[in-house]
């Protein structure tokens, strides 16, 4: 894994941004915040799930979310404090440390569960087209944006990024068996789907 990190970091080296360049550093280190940083995402999440829970008077689009960024932290932070891997900043390149907490990323996970939530949401409580096809939009969008970018900063090991995208999607199709179950029925969801006519342009 190292080396292929380090194959992908020699590669993309000449691309690199460094603070030598404000303007562009700044950009990059914008469209990173932008996607994959919780507390923008969560500001969104609480605009569309309080709107969800209050419109449609159930719990399921809270509950969901809250058991969501549960999971989410616990897995990320498990990893992270773990295995301890340094950041490709980090003196001496790859390896364990217990200052180490690069492997994987939170910021791409974060993005891919976050946003594929919301477009779930979106989609089943249908929402105006156009507001699914946005959040379709982050939830492809912004996870690859943030990634690149953090690439050409220099923050996180290609394989860093792609971990941490796999357990996004993981714990997005861990949420939905959950949510299929008991947990779904305690929040309302059968009642809901019993008087629901999809209308979504978007597959969920």
């Amino acid at each position: 894994m190292s080396r292929f990190d380090e194959f992908v970091a020699d590669r993309i080296g000449p691309w690199q941004v460094g603070d030598d360049n404000p303007l562009v550093y700044g950009i990059c280190w914008t469209i990173t915040q932008i996607g994959g940083q919780r507390a923008l995402i969560l500001i969104v999440m609480a605009v569309l799930v309080g709107y969800l829970c209050w419109t449609r008077r159930t719990l399921q689009p809270l509950a969901r979310t809250l058991v969501a960024l549960l999971l989410l932290t616990i897995t990320v932070y498990a990893f992270k404090y773990g295995l301890g891997r340094t950041a490709p900043e980090f003196p001496g390149g790859s390896f364990l440390h217990r200052d180490g907490q690069s492997y994987p990323s939170g910021h791409t996970a974060n993005a891919v569960l976050m946003w594929g939530i919301a477009t779930w949401l979106a989609v089943y409580y249908g929402l105006p087209v156009r507001v699914q096809r946005l959040f379709a939009t982050l939830f492809v969008v912004s996870p690859i944006a943030s990634g690149v970018t953090m690439l050409l900063l220099n923050f996180h090991w290609v394989t860093d990024l792609l971990t941490g995208a796999a357990v996004g999607l993981i714990l997005l199709w861990v949420i939905h068996v959950v949510f299929d179950g008991p947990l779904g029925r305690w929040t309302g969801i059968p009642e809901a789907r019993a008087d629901r006519i999809p209308t979504s342009s978007v597959s969920a």
